[in-house]
């Protein structure tokens, strides 16, 4: 393997290290370049997603990296996504009165350490991919620096994002002295006849330390927290492009790292899917707040992926991508919603602030009812397919039971959504609506849309990439 081929492989990543050094020096000089700034980041997202869908496939150096079609599927999806919260965000603080030129970076930046995550061939790049994607979440979520709620969601954030990485680290470590190495493929040879205790023991650390990041209970103790007191735009982007990246991450480690020892780890990934659902579903009836009932809301989404996961077949790992796609596009979709809404310059983050919301803003209150049902898992909004794709794959994958008491979980927080619908469309309203920002009523729409009725055709194309993408990590 030639270095040229090496750095042909990581040409992604290369393009945007290389646009956040570049941005990061230009907006020194020219703080307040505004929108000729926001392009450039978006440019080089999308150079980079050109780059990880035309470029070569294969390992790279000495085998901690991996181009092939999971990643360039997952990559393309992640950049994407990160594509649209620029704007959604840079707008945001403009209007507040904050001109902050490092938000396009640091999303560059996460974006770069989650690409590194999709690539993951070792324990090292997971290990730095996972690092480099967090550090920038924790600056983002204290962003808003004259925000008190703001600076407390990034310490939290920060302390127990340490936490998590200790556990990763200590697992990593000790995956490494059970089994003689990093790397992916040499760790499979070394417990292709079952894991022994030590290695188990380091896989039970890796999964605890990656759980946190997706926010799967019982990890997700930041999760409602951060959520509520972080910029409403980069939880946005907290809840969709960092968690599609952490779960490729799961099922490439387990999945190349650990075919041997489906049994035992297919029995934490339950365990954890399980206690997402009920945690979520539960714990969200009795959330007031939007941000923070969408952070339950998460955490139980999180569940159904990972169930779809635990099937521990091909097919579970493509219902998990499909699932998380779909997920996603709708969670950035209700968060631009909440971006777009303010009431005499305050923002409306409560159910009681969307009382009478169809009255005033019906194009917006139309796009929160769509995501709403959808996370509902109501046919044929996308949020359906996506549940749909899990529970299929759980029951073939010898999982009924779980997938029955998942079902039960998402009838349980069908409430929640349902509330949400009541109080928008019956209620008195609770005053004049400001007038919604043009970009993030654009995206709200526009995702909206996809959820249904564009979903149906976008299917057809997702679908077999899914299924690609899931058949390029060897699994079942």
């Amino acid at each position: 393997m030639t270095f040229s081929l090496d750095f042909a492989l990581a040409a992604p990543e290369v393009i945007l290290a290389a646009a956040a050094l570049i941005l990061l020096v230009w907006g020194a000089f020219q703080p307040r370049a505004g929108a000729i700034f926001t392009l450039a980041a978006i440019g080089a997202l999308v150079a980079a997603g050109v780059a990880a869908a035309t470029g070569p496939l294969g390992r790279g150096f000495a085998g901690g990296l991996i181009a092939d079609q999971a990643s360039v599927f997952a990559k393309v999806a992640i950049y994407a996504a990160s594509a649209i919260c620029i704007p959604l965000g840079q707008r945001w603080f403009e209007r507040r009165g904050v001109h902050n030129f490092e938000f396009p970076v640091l999303i560059l930046l996460a974006a770069l350490g989650m690409g590194m995550m999709v690539s993951a061939g070792d324990l090292i790049s997971l290990y730095v991919g996972v690092e480099l994607h967090s550090l920038a979440l924790y600056v983002l979520a204290a962003m808003h620096r004259d925000n008190a709620r703001a600076s407390e969601a990034g310490l939290k954030y920060f302390v127990l994002g340490a936490l998590s990485s200790g556990l990763l680290l200590y697992g990593a470590s000790l995956i490494y002295g059970f089994a003689g190495s990093t790397v992916f493929s040499d760790i499979a040879v070394a417990v292709q006849s079952g894991a022994g205790t030590g290695v188990l023991f380091g896989l039970v650390f890796l999964l605890c330390g990656l759980g946190f990041k997706v926010s799967a209970a019982p990890f997700h103790m930041w999760t409602p927290d951060v959520y509520e007191g972080a910029p409403t735009p980069v939880v946005a982007f907290f809840a969709s492009a960092p968690k599609l990246a952490a779960m490729v991450l799961f099922a490439r480690a387990l999945a190349e790292g650990f075919p041997g020892a489906i049994a035992q780890w297919q029995q934490v990934l339950v365990a954890l899917a399980l206690m997402s659902v009920a945690v979520g579903a539960f714990a969200g009836l009795a959330q007031r707040n939007l941000k923070r009932l969408w952070a339950y809301s998460s955490i139980a989404n999180v569940g159904y992926a990972l169930l779809g996961l635990a099937s521990g077949t091909g097919e579970g790992v493509q219902a998990m991508l499909m699932f998380m796609i779909l997920y996603m596009i709708d969670v950035t979709g209700f968060f631009a919603c909440l971006a777009a809404l303010s009431r005499q310059g305050r923002d409306m983050e409560t159910i009681d602030d969307m009382a009478g919301l169809f009255r005033e803003r019906p194009g917006i209150a139309l796009a929160m009812s769509a995501f709403a049902l959808s996370a509902l898992g109501l046919p044929p909004f996308s949020g359906f397919w996506a549940k749909y794709y899990v529970f299929k794959a759980a029951i073939n994958g010898g999982l009924g039971l779980a997938a029955v008491i998942g079902l039960v979980g998402s009838v349980v927080a069908a409430f929640y959504y349902l509330r949400l619908l009541k109080v928008m469309w019956f209620d008195d309203t609770a005053g004049a609506t400001d007038k919604p920002p043009v970009e993030a009523k654009a995206i709200a729409i526009s995702l909206a849309l996809f959820s249904f009725p564009l979903v149906m055709g976008a299917l057809v194309v997702l679908d077999p990439l899914a299924k690609t993408a899931a058949a390029a990590l060897g699994l079942g």
